[in-house]
């Protein structure tokens, strides 16, 4: 009797985890499920935190022509591809058109992520091993793309895929920023002569908050940088804090209106940090335009 109710509660469980007309062979084959079906608390969360972040997705896709029935999604520092695939199950799968791009630099998850999509006939899923640098001027890739996500991309990754979306005139960026440790390396660089300078500098005075202090900072110039470039911008939490540390939301929208005093306010920031050198390869500006020379007026 017991037993019976402990599988009854388990299939109760995973009905309530699964979508309908979701894949469980993706999801045995992405280790969410075990080889029996079952779903164990890790794989929950990490399930719950890729649901929660397609339901900011999907809204996005339904927003584009058609309801996103021909969009191009492409997934920066994809890894195994976890989030391509299932958004690939959950809404381009019962359409007629769209892609998915899973861009990564690692060619053997590339290949593993090529092999799984042929498995499953999701033939509009496309895995490239390409660097940011590659992958912004490949051919293989439409010149435009309508969405950029980036889940959990460490450090500097996540400011590849956003160099990516403005590259690509991306309709939407949605990203999950991971380790930002670029910034807190240069903030203990500098540390000594910015003590000296102003008392801000206690904010990362210590290892600790010198490594929350470059995290936060990093999010915040990224977000100064998308509004620079003409994106409206939306912070908010992925899931609650019991299920990840790594929680901070990024969702940005082009306008194509470009904000002066963002593009200020994040020159002053570095400026402020100590961290000038990073505005040309880190936090790219657009050029301003000039104004036309004055026409000299005939003698």
């Amino acid at each position: 009797m017991k037993a019976s109710a402990k599988a009854l509660k388990a299939e109760a469980e995973l009905a309530d985890a699964v979508r309908p007309g979701q894949s469980t062979e993706l999801l045995k084959e992405l280790h969410i499920l075990t080889r029996e079906g079952r779903l164990n608390q890790d794989s929950r969360r990490k399930l719950k935190q890729v649901y929660h972040l397609f339901q900011f997705i999907e809204k996005l896709l339904r927003e584009l022509p058609g309801e996103g029935a021909s969009a191009t999604l492409a997934d920066h520092g994809a890894g195994k591809s976890y989030l391509g695939f299932i958004i690939y199950d959950l809404f381009f799968k019962a359409l007629g058109g769209g892609h998915v791009y899973g861009i990564e630099t690692r060619g053997e998850l590339v290949a593993k992520s090529k092999a799984l999509a042929s498995q499953l006939g999701f033939d509009r899923m496309s895995f490239l091993n390409l660097s940011v640098a590659e992958s912004a001027h490949s051919a293989v890739l439409p010149a435009q793309i309508d969405v950029v996500t980036a889940l959990h991309a460490c450090d500097t990754a996540t400011d590849d895929a956003i160099a990516f979306g403005l590259a690509k005139n991306a309709r939407y960026m949605v990203l999950v920023p991971c380790c930002q440790a670029e910034l807190a390396a240069c903030l203990r660089e500098t540390k000594a002569l910015a003590l000296s300078r102003t008392p801000l500098a206690e904010l990362w005075r210590h290892p600790l908050h010198t490594r929350e202090i470059g995290s936060q900072l990093t999010n915040v110039l990224r977000c100064l940088l998308l509004e620079a470039h003409g994106y409206q911008v939306t912070v908010t939490e992925l899931v609650g804090w019991e299920h990840s540390m790594k929680n901070e939301l990024i969702i940005a929208r082009r306008t194509g209106h470009r904000k002066a005093g963002a593009a200020q306010r994040l020159r002053e920031l570095l400026a402020q940090f100590g961290l000038d050198a990073l505005q040309p390869t880190r936090f790219p500006l657009p050029e301003v335009p000039r104004s036309p020379e004055p026409v000299a007026s005939p003698a």
